[in-house]
């Protein structure tokens, strides 16, 4: 009995005592579990502004220019948010893209600006770091040349430089376009004929033939005197009219194929053999540009052929423009124009063999179009099947075509500033699809000094490429002329067949009234052009 009251007592104090060490044994736990904290926690935090806003302008140079108004804004907001966790640890990244543009297009007047904003925090255990940024881009270009545009009385409109030169004048049907050089074009269409004055002439484009439902034009051009004629056909493409050259006859194929391959012995043909030794223009660009030492082929005598006719294009130009400057008041502020020709100094740049690669290319694309033409059958006796150039683009915008030799002066608009091209610049084609007021993007490849500076970007129209197209064709034809009365003379290698067969569609005869369409538009210019200044002068204002 005593050892059962013994037993019982030595259980009851064993609960006891197994009771009061339970608190202490789950704290041991907890103590043995606990991580130890990290000494420090390192912060990053960085917020580069990089302000930008870009804006484009063009205004259409043609007498005929679309108008194009349109309003279009796009705003919206992405947010993405999210949490990830790893054991061990835990990674948070949160971010908030904004972005809003808006795009105005109206009378030829387009402006881009944006605004984007990165913000993001990353969060990971065992440390702290914090990364927060915002980045704003905003730039400005403008092709939108500077100057103000005053509303003329009466109906119109005149651009106005900031030395108070008229640039362009739209009045009438009437669109005079003053260059900074100081030469003028006017264009204008009066009885369904096109007239087009440049300098002191111009030509007069009228309606001829059709052919196999294409149209083909005539061009009467006249200068100081003296008619010439050519024929154009039309094209349309995407809703506006464009006019390319058409030969008058071609060669029979072995003589494009000898022009265009290589001679057996390549030709030294100096500038004595040219004729050029001491003519004022060729000193003057003697920095710019000089022809091959020696020519492997045709296609490089021709692409020197080319060369120096669009020089001593622009040398005549220029003087002619200083004559009428010295001679006119209303181009009596146009420091560009007052400045007579002086040899090509310092600052000066070269024109770069791989530019006249480049020419010399066109050149034999050329050529080769043309031999496959001259070998097809003719569709009549001493004839060659027309063209047929519907559905087809214009070679100005042709994607196999890229080089372009300027013709005549193109004012264009280079980091917010107007420069010139002029005769004998090159510039290269980088787009194939018009903006709304018909013009491309293209590269400067080579400019001479006081044009616009070389590997400039500048938007140039549609129109004034494929002038600058039909003149190269012109050019060439009266090249392979030159070539045809030039074999087997001097060192040239001797060519086989020099006949040519005529083209299907015959030259028109002169249009005797040319001369006088051109003269009346030149003094409704002059007057123009006087009345527009006094006006514009007056009103001192107008938009920007």
């Amino acid at each position: 009995m005593n050892f059962s009251m013994f037993a019982s007592a030595l259980r009851k104090c064993a609960l006891v005592a197994l009771i009061a060490a339970a608190p202490v044994f789950a704290s041991a736990q907890k103590k043995t579990s606990a991580p130890a904290p990290h000494a420090s926690a390192p912060a990053h935090a960085a917020a580069p502004s990089h302000p930008a806003a870009t804006q484009h302008s063009s205004a259409p140079s043609h007498s005929s220019a679309p108008s194009h108004s349109a309003t279009t804004s796009h705003t919206g907001t992405t947010t993405h948010s999210g949490t990830t966790t790893h054991a061990g640890g835990a990674t948070t990244h949160s971010g908030t893209t904004t972005h809003t543009g808006t795009t105005t297009h109206a009378g030829g007047t387009t402006t881009h600006t944006g605004t984007t904003t990165h913000t993001g925090t990353t969060t990971h255990a065992g440390g702290t770091t914090t990364h927060t940024g915002t980045t704003t881009h905003t730039a400005t270009t403008s092709h939108t040349p500077p100057g103000r545009t005053v509303a003329l009385k009466g109906g119109g409109s005149a651009s106005v430089r900031p030395n108070g030169q008229i640039r362009s004048v739209n009045r009438n049907g009437m669109q005079i376009n003053r260059g900074l050089h100081g030469g003028r074009t006017v264009v204008s269409t009066r009885n369904g004929a096109r007239i087009v004055t440049t300098g002191h002439g111009g030509y007069v484009q009228r309606a001829y033939v059709t052919r196999g439902g294409h149209s083909y034009y005539s061009r009467t051009y006249y200068y100081h005197g003296s008619y010439r004629t050519g024929v154009y056909v039309g094209y349309n493409w995407g809703g506006h009219a464009y006019f390319g050259y058409y030969n008058p006859y071609w060669y029979h194929p072995g003589f494009y194929g000898w022009a265009y391959n290589p001679w057996a012995s390549p030709l030294a043909w100096g500038v004595g053999a040219w004729g050029w030794g001491g003519s004022p223009w060729f000193g003057f660009y003697g920095a710019y540009w000089n022809p091959y030492p020696v020519y492997p082929s045709a296609a490089f005598w021709l692409t020197d052929y080319l060369i120096s006719s669009n020089l001593q294009a622009a040398y005549a130009a220029r003087a002619e423009a200083n004559a009428d400057a010295a001679a006119s008041d209303a181009a009596a502020d146009d420091s560009a124009a007052n400045s007579a020709p002086a040899p090509a100094a310092g600052g000066q740049v070269a024109l770069s063999p791989e530019v006249k690669q480049a020419i010399a290319d066109e050149v034999k694309a050329e050529l080769a179009a043309q031999q496959a033409q001259a070998a097809q059958p003719a569709s009549t006796a001493g004839a060659q099947p027309a063209a047929a150039p519907a559905g087809q683009v214009p070679p100005a915008l042709d994607p196999a075509r890229r080089t372009f030799v300027v013709a005549d002066e193109v004012d264009v608009v280079a980091d917010g500033q107007e420069c010139a091209l002029t005769q004998g610049d090159v510039i290269t084609r980088l787009t194939d699809t018009p903006d709304a007021d018909q013009k491309v993007n293209v590269s400067i490849a080579s400019s001479k000094k006081s044009d616009c500076a070389s590997g400039k970007t500048v938007l140039v129209s549609v129109d004034d490429l494929q002038e600058m197209h039909n003149h190269f064709e012109e050019q060439l034809t009266a090249g392979m002329k030159s070539l045809a009365d030039k074999q087997g003379t001097g060192g040239m290698p001797k060519a086989p067949d020099t006949g040519t067969t005529a083209s299907d569609v015959p030259p028109p005869p002169p249009d005797k009234s040319a001369g006088q369409a051109l003269d009346d538009q030149q003094k409704a210019a002059d007057q123009t052009e006087s009345d527009v200044k006094q006006e514009a002068a007056s009103s001192g204002g107008g938009s920007q």
